[in-house]
C-alpha cells in the first residue's frame, strides 16, 4: 500500500516539475528566445500610440497586444499589428521567430526592404504587409516558403521584377502585389500555383505579354492586372470555370475580344477598358447569365450592339463608351420585368438613328449617357417610363424638337445634359417639379424664350448652363431661392434688364457668367453677400454707373471680366480679394488711379485696363506682380515714366501701354524680360535712343514704338529678335541707315519705317525677309540709291510704299514678281524708265512726282522720244491755231453784214457815239478754283487707301492720328 501511495506521489511530482516548466517557460520575466527578440523588436519602433506598452517582462508573453501562441503556449505563431501607426524599419529580429505562421504588419508606415532573410520562416503561411513605405526588390528566397498560402504585399514602393521562384509557392491562394513599382514581365513559373484563387497585380509598369500558362490556375476566382502596360493578345482563358473577377483595364492589349470568354460561366465583373482591342463584340458573351459589370469602353471596337439585357439578366453596368460602335440599339434590347440594367454609358461612339425607344424597358435605368454620337430626331413623349433615371445626358448629338414637359416627370432625376444639340423651344415650366436636380446644362442649342420662375422651385440646383442660346427676357426675380447654386452660366443669350438683388443671396455662388447679352442697370449692392464668388464675367452688356463699394467685400474673387460696358468710377471696389488671377475692364469709362492696393494680389497674371479714362502713374508696388503675364493699360491718360520696378514681373508677355501720355525713355531693363512677345509703347511721349537691350528679348513676336519722339540709329541688336512677326518705328526721328543686321528677322510679316530721318541705301538684305507679307512701308524718308532687285524675293508681300524718298534709277523688273501686291506706292521719287508691265493695274498716282521720267502702263508710253511728242504737239497746236482763226473771221463776217443791215434799215440813225461802243477788249475768264493741283501723294499707313499728301491746312495733331488703330 505504501509502495502504492509512494508512486502516485511520485508521479503527482513529476507532472508538478513539467507544469512548472511550461509555467516557467512563459513566466513574466522569462528570458527565453522570443521574449527576447520581440522586445528587442519593441525598442527598435516609434509607437505612438503606445500599442506595445503592455510588450514588458512583467506581462505573460501570450497577452502581449498583438501576439497569439500556439496551443500548448511555446511558441508564437502569429503577430498581427496591422494599423497600429508604427514606423521605422521592420527590425531583423522579426526574421528569428521561426515558429511564427501569420505575420501582419499592413497598414503602418515601415520603411526599408524585404531581406533575403524572410526565406528562414519556413512555417509562414500568411505574410501581409501591404500599405506601407516599403521599397527594394522582393527577394529570390521568397520561394523557400513552402506553406504560404497568403502573400500581400501591395501599396508599397516595391520595384524589380517578380522573382520566378514565386512559382515555388505550390500552397499559395492570394497573391497580391498591387499599387507597387513591380516591372518586367509576369513569370510563366505563375502556372504552377495550382490552388490561387486570387491574383492583383494592378497599378504596376507590368509589360509584355499574358502567360498562357496563367490557364494553370483552376482555381483563379480573381485576376486583376490593370494599370499596367500589358500588351499582345488576350490569353485563351475559358479553362478558368470558377473566375468572377477578370480586370484587364488600361494596358495595351490588341486584338480582339476573345470568343473564349464565354465559357466563363461564373464571371461577374469583366473590365476591359483603355487597351486597343478592336473588331466586334462577340455575340456570345451573351452566355454569361451571371456577368454583373461590363466595361469594354476607350477601345476601337467596332460594329453593333448585340448584347441584349433581356438575355443577361443581371447585367447592372453596361460601358461602351469611346469606340466606334455604329447603329442603334436593337429594339428587343430591355424587358422591363427581367431588367436589373443601372448604367448604360455608350458615349463617344458613332450610333445614329432616332432616340433608341428600346432603352425606355429598362425600367431599373439610372444612369443613361447616350452622348457625342449621331442621334437625330426629336425626345420621346414617354421618356418618362425611366422613373428611377437620375442621369439623362444626351450632349452632343443632334435631337431636335423641344423639351416636353414631361420631363418634369422624372423626379428622381439629378442630373440633365442637353447641351450642344439643336433643341428649339422653351424651358417647359414643369421643370420645377424636379427637387433632386443638382445640374442643367442646356448650352449650345437654339432655345429661345424667357426663363421660367418655376426653375427656381428645383432648390437642390448646384449648376445651371444655358450658355450659347436666344433665351430672352430677365434673369427670374426668384432666383435667390437657389441656396446651394455654385454655377450660373447665361452667357451669350437675349437676357435684358437689370441684375434681381436676390441673385446676392445664392450665398454658395462660386462662378456667375452674364456676359455677351442685354442687361443694364447697375450692380446690386446686394452683391456683397455672394463672399464665395470666385469668377464674374459680365462683359459686352449695357451696365453702368459706378461700382458698389460693398464689392470690396468679395475676398474670394479670381477672375474678374468687366470689359465692354459703361461703368464708371474708381475700380477701388474691386481691389479687395488677394486672390485675384485676372482682370479686364477693357472699354469702360472708370477714371481715376490705379489703386496701390491691387499689388498684393501676388497671383495676378493678367491685368487689361484699356481704353478707359484713368489717370496718374503707374504705381511702383506694381514690381510685386511677378506672376504678371499680361499687362494692358493703353488708351488711358498715364503720365510720367514706366517705373522702374516692373522690371521684377520676369513673366511678363505682353506690355501694352500705347496710347497715353507716357514720357521718358525707353527703359533699359526691357531686356531683361526674357518672355516679353509683345511690347507696344506707340503714341506716347518717350524720346531718346532704342535700348540695345531690347536685343535680349529673344520671344518677342510684336514690337511697336511709333508716334513718340525717339531718335538716333536703330539698334543693330534689333536683329538679334528672330522670331520677330511685327516691327512698327514709323513717326520718329530715327537717323542714319537701317541696320543690316534686320536680315536676321526672317519672321517678320510686317515692317514699318515710315516717317523718319532715315537714309543711305535700302538694304538689298531687306530681300531676305521673304515672310514679309502686310506691309513693307519705308515712305518719307530720305533714302537714296536704286530700289534693290532683292526685294523681287518678297512673294508674300501685299504692300510696298517707298514714296516719298530720293530713289533713283530703273524700277526692277524684279519686282513684277510680286503678285500678291495689290498695293503699291512709289511716287515722289527720281525714278525713271519702264514700268514693269505687272504694274500697269495700279493706278497713276503710285508713279506720280518722278520728275516725269517714268513711262509704260499706267503713265505714257514708252515708245517715242521727247523731240517727237514736241513736234507733233506743235502740229497739233498749228491745227488748232487755224481752225481758230477761220472761225474768227467767219464771226467777224456776219457780225458786220448784220451791223450793215441795222445801218440800212435805220438810215436815220447814223450817229456813233463812241462813249457807248465796246471798244474794249472782254478778257477770257479760266477759272481754277475748281481744279486740285496734284501734288503728288503717298500711303497712308493707317489706311489702305492712297491719299493726297499733307498740306499746311490738312496736317493733323499726332496725338489725334494716334487713335486710328493700325489695322
Amino acid at each position: 500500500m505504501h509502495f502504492v501511495m509512494g508512486g502516485i506521489a511520485m508521479s503527482h511530482f513529476i507532472l508538478f516539475l513539467a507544469i512548472l516548466h511550461s509555467i516557467l517557460a512563459v513566466a513574466p520575466g522569462d528570458n527565453s528566445r522570443d521574449s527576447n527578440l520581440l522586445l528587442r523588436i519593441k525598442s527598435e519602433l516609434f509607437d505612438p500610440s503606445g500599442v506595445l506598452n503592455n510588450w514588458s517582462p512583467t506581462a505573460h508573453i501570450c497577452t502581449w497586444n498583438g501576439l497569439e501562441c500556439s496551443n500548448d503556449q511555446m511558441h508564437i505563431i502569429s503577430l498581427n499589428l496591422s494599423g497600429s501607426g508604427l514606423s521605422g524599419p521592420i527590425p531583423h529580429e522579426l526574421w528569428n521567430l521561426t515558429s511564427i505562421q501569420t505575420l501582419d504588419l499592413s497598414s503602418n508606415s515601415f520603411i526599408g526592404s524585404l531581406p533575403p532573410e524572410l526565406g528562414q520562416l519556413q512555417n509562414l503561411e500568411a505574410l501581409l504587409l501591404y500599405s506601407n513605405v516599403l521599397s527594394g526588390e522582393i527577394p529570390e528566397e521568397i520561394g523557400a516558403l513552402k506553406n504560404m498560402r497568403v502573400l500581400r504585399v501591395g501599396d508599397n514602393f516595391i520595384s524589380g521584377v517578380i522573382p520566378p521562384s514565386i512559382g515555388n509557392l505550390t500552397e499559395l491562394r492570394v497573391l497580391a502585389l498591387a499599387y507597387c513599382q513591380l516591372n518586367g514581365s509576369i513569370p510563366v513559373e505563375i502556372g504552377n500555383l495550382k490552388h490561387l484563387q486570387s491574383l492583383d497585380l494592378q497599378n504596376n509598369s507590368l509589360s509584355g505579354l499574358i502567360p498562357e500558362e496563367i490557364r494553370g490556375c483552376k482555381e483563379l476566382v480573381n485576376f486583376a492586372a490593370s494599370n499596367n502596360k500589358l500588351e499582345g493578345d488576350i490569353p485563351l482563358l475559358g479553362s478558368l470555370e470558377s473566375l468572377q473577377i477578370l480586370n484587364l483595364a488600361n494596358n495595351s492589349l490588341s486584338g480582339s475580344i476573345p470568343t473564349a470568354l464565354s465559357q466563363l460561366r461564373n464571371l461577374k465583373y469583366l473590365n476591359l477598358l483603355g487597351n486597343r482591342l478592336s473588331g466586334a463584340i462577340p455575340s456570345e458573351l451573351k452566355q454569361l447569365v451571371q456577368l454583373e459589370m461590363l466595361d469594354f469602353s476607350m477601345n476601337n471596337l467596332s460594329g453593333s450592339i448585340q448584347l441584349l439585357s433581356t438575355q443577361l439578366k443581371n447585367l447592372a453596368a453596361l460601358v461602351l463608351s469611346d469606340n466606334a460602335l455604329t447603329g442603334n440599339i436593337p429594339s428587343n434590347f430591355c424587358l422591363s420585368s427581367s431588367s436589373n440594367l443601372r448604367q448604360l454609358l455608350l458615349a463617344r461612339n458613332k450610333l445614329s438613328g432616332q432616340f433608341p425607344l428600346a432603352v425606355l424597358s429598362c425600367s431599373s435605368l439610372q444612369q443613361l449617357d447616350l452622348s457625342e454620337n449621331h442621334f437625330v430626331g426629336e425626345l420621346p413623349t414617354s421618356l418618362d417610363k425611366l422613373g428611377n433615371l437620375t442621369d439623362l445626358v444626351l450632349n452632343n448629338n443632334n435631337f431636335t424638337g423641344t423639351l416636353l414637359p414631361e420631363i418634369g416627370n422624372l423626379s428622381s432625376l439629378e442630373n440633365l445634359f442637353l447641351f450642344d444639340n439643336m433643341i428649339t423651344g422653351g424651358i417647359p415650366v414643369e421643370v420645377g417639379k424636379l427637387q433632386r436636380l443638382k445640374a442643367i446644362y442646356l448650352y449650345d442649342n437654339q432655345m429661345s424664350g424667357p426663363i421660367p420662375s418655376e426653375l427656381t422651385n428645383c432648390s437642390s440646383l448646384t449648376a445651371i448652363d444655358f450658355f450659347g442660346n436666344h433665351f430672352s427676357g430677365s434673369i427670374p426675380a426668384t432666383i435667390g431661392k437657389l441656396k446651394n447654386l455654385v454655377v450660373l452660366q447665361l452667357r451669350q443669350n437675349d437676357l435684358s434688364g437689370p441684375i434681381p438683388p436676390s441673385l446676392g443671396y445664392c450665398r454658395s455662388l462660386q462662378l456667375l457668367a452674364l456676359a455677351d447679352n442685354k442687361l443694364s442697370g447697375t450692380l446690386p449692392p446686394t452683391f456683397r453677400f455672394i463672399s464665395q464668388l470666385s469668377t464674374i464675367t459680365l462683359y459686352n452688356n449695357s451696365f453702368q454707373g459706378p461700382l458698389p463699394q460693398s464689392l470690396f467685400l468679395l475676398k474670394n474673387l479670381k477672375k474678374i471680366n468687366f470689359s465692354h460696358n459703361r461703368f464708371s468710377g474708381t475700380i477701388f471696389p474691386l481691389s479687395g480679394s488677394s486672390y485675384l488671377i485676372a482682370m479686364d475692364l477693357t472699354n469702360n469709362s472708370f477714371s481715376g488711379s490705379i489703386p496701390s492696393r491691387l499689388s498684393m494680389c501676388t497671383n495676378l497674371t493678367r491685368l487689361r485696363l484699356a481704353h478707359n479714362q484713368l489717370t496718374g502713374t503707374l504705381p511702383s508696388e506694381f514690381g510685386q506682380l511677378t506672376q504678371l503675364n499680361f499687362l494692358d493699360l493703353s488708351f488711358n491718360n498715364f503720365t510720367d515714366e514706366i517705373p522702374p520696378h516692373l522690371s521684377s514681373c520676369k513673366k511678363l508677355e505682353h506690355f501694352l501701354v500705347n496710347n497715353n501720355q507716357f514720357t521718358g525713355a525707353i527703359p533699359p531693363w526691357l531686356g531683361s524680360l526674357q518672355e516679353l512677345g509683345e511690347l507696344d509703347f506707340s503714341c506716347n511721349n518717350f524720346h531718346g535712343t532704342v535700348p540695345a537691350n531690347l536685343g535680349n528679348c529673344s520671344k518677342l513676336l510684336k514690337l511697336s514704338l511709333h508716334d513718340n519722339s525717339l531718335s538716333s540709329i536703330i539698334p543693330e541688336e534689333i536683329g538679334n529678335l528672330s522670331s520677330l512677326n511685327v516691327l512698327n518705328l514709323q513717326k520718329n526721328n530715327f537717323t542714319g541707315s537701317i541696320p543690316s543686321t534686320i536680315q536676321n528677322c526672317k519672321k517678320l510679316y510686317e515692317l514699318r519705317l515710315s516717317e523718319n530721318l532715315l537714309s543711305g541705301l535700302i538694304p538689298y538684305e531687306l530681300g531676305e525677309l521673304t515672310e514679309l507679307q502686310v506691309i513693307l512701308d519705308l515712305s518719307r524718308n530720305l533714302f537714296s540709291g536704286e530700289i534693290p532687285s532683292s526685294l523681287g524675293n518678297l512673294m508674300k508681300l501685299e504692300r510696298l510704299n517707298l514714296s516719298f524718298n530720293q530713289l533713283q534709277g530703273k524700277v526692277p523688273t524684279s519686282l513684277g514678281k510680286l503678285t500678291s501686291l495689290h498695293m503699291l506706292n512709289l511716287s515722289n521719287n527720281h525714278l525713271q524708265g519702264q514700268i514693269p508691265s505687272t504694274f500697269s493695274g495700279f493706278p497713276r498716282s503710285s508713279f506720280l512726282g518722278n520728275d516725269q521720267k517714268l513711262c509704260g502702263p499706267p503713265l505714257a508710253s514708252c515708245g517715242e522720244s521727247e523731240v517727237q511728242r514736241v513736234k507733233r504737239l506743235s502740229r497739233t497746236a498749228a491745227t488748232g491755231i487755224t481752225v481758230a482763226i477761220v472761225l474768227t473771221s467767219s464771226a467777224i463776217c456776219l457780225i458786220m453784214i448784220y451791223i450793215m443791215l441795222r445801218i440800212w434799215c435805220k438810215w436815220g440813225k447814223v450817229s456813233i457815239s463812241n462813249s457807248d461802243g465796246s471798244g474794249g477788249k472782254e478778257e477770257d475768264k479760266w477759272g481754277f478754283g475748281n481744279e486740285k493741283k496734284m501734288v503728288g501723294e503717298y500711303w497712308k499707313v493707317n489706311s489702305v487707301a492712297l491719299v493726297p499728301s499733307e498740306t499746311a491746312d490738312m496736317k493733323k495733331q499726332k496725338s489725334a492720328s494716334c487713335y486710328t488703330t493700325s489695322k
